[in-house]
């Protein structure tokens, strides 16, 4: 599994803006289409709100790659 490690320089991320700052999406939008189609998980449980607060310290996964949120 890839895995990727993302500095978040403020409180909290949206989940589908994470999406498109690391590069698995072109957009906003398209990261909320591909959260609503229920292939993301939030710290091992899916996750269908396209807007949900990710804070350092919680770990994001789509298809194989493994996205860490660690405190900038």
């Amino acid at each position: 599994m890839q895995q990727i490690d993302f500095p978040l320089d403020r409180d909290f991320v949206e989940l589908n803006q994470l999406l498109k700052l690391v590069g698995l999406c072109d957009s906003g939008g398209a990261g909320k289409a591909i959260v609503a189609s229920g292939v993301v998980q939030v710290d091992g449980v899916t996750e269908l709100r396209k807007t949900c607060k990710i804070h350092a310290g919680q770990v994001v996964t789509l298809d194989n790659v493994a996205i860490h949120v660690i405190a900038d």
